[in-house]
């Protein structure tokens, strides 16, 4: 008899790493970016992006990622990835500048033939309902730069919704900001605002329950983003 139970010891300890890391998956959540998510970038008079001077509000259209969720732990992660071709030109509203916004941004600027998506991760963080703080590993033009974040976050039963912004430069990514016009006239600004409204849901079932933002998908309407009319109407046209 005690032979036996000697042998079923080598077994027993080859049993136990999978079941330690049955224990770990099943105390983690995996959350899916739902489509109503929202990315802009806002750019000043002169930001990145920037043509002739005017300030623009740029929505990403297709933004995917997951959260692995781990309650009460500092362990959970994010990763979101942003196709360069799927951003938008949303203002002014002229289709004319539209056109030569979009074609410097995706040209001069992001290089959307060589470098095809951007992406943002963060590990180690410390998901709870309330004020979150992270470092933001930001990959722009193949380089990675961690940029500071904080984020309003709230937790339900069957989603995450996470929003703030952040400030990132161009240059730390290699981007050299964009000048042109009449006799390299216009500067674009070294520094951008990229402002977010993230929602994630733990399976396709919960999407249909999903709340829909202000003024559906529009970026203008993302907070720390907002188009200001009056601003807008003081644009050179």
């Amino acid at each position: 008899m005690f032979s036996q139970i000697l042998l079923l010891v080598p077994l027993l300890l080859a049993l136990a790493p999978p079941a330690l890391c049955a224990q770990a998956q099943a105390d983690s959540v995996v959350y899916h970016v739902d489509p109503s998510s929202r990315l802009v970038v806002k750019t000043g008079k002169a930001g990145l992006f920037g043509f002739a001077g005017h300030a623009h509000v740029i929505r990403a259209r297709s933004i995917t990622g997951t959260l692995m969720y781990h309650p009460g732990q500092t362990t959970s992660r994010l990763s979101l990835k942003v196709p360069t071709d799927s951003l938008e030109v949303l203002t002014p509203p002229d289709t004319a500048e539209i056109r030569k916004v979009t074609e410097a941004m995706r040209t001069e600027v992001l290089h959307v033939d060589k470098y095809p998506e951007m992406t943002f991760a963060a590990d180690s963080l410390d998901a709870k309902s309330g004020k979150m703080q992270m470092q933001l590993d930001v990959t722009m033009e193949g380089r990675t730069r961690k940029v500071p974040v904080t984020a309003d976050v709230r937790i339900g039963r069957d989603t995450i919704r996470a929003g703030g912004s952040f400030v990132a430069k161009q240059t730390d990514f290699g981007i050299k900001p964009f000048s042109g016009g009449p006799a390299g006239t216009v500067k674009v600004a070294d520094k951008v605002t990229f402002c977010f409204d993230l929602v994630a849901t733990r399976n396709q079932a919960n999407r249909a329950g999903v709340r829909r933002p202000p003024g559906g998908s529009d970026g203008r309407t993302v907070p720390g983003c907002v188009d200001n009319p009056e601003e807008a109407a003081r644009r050179p046209m």
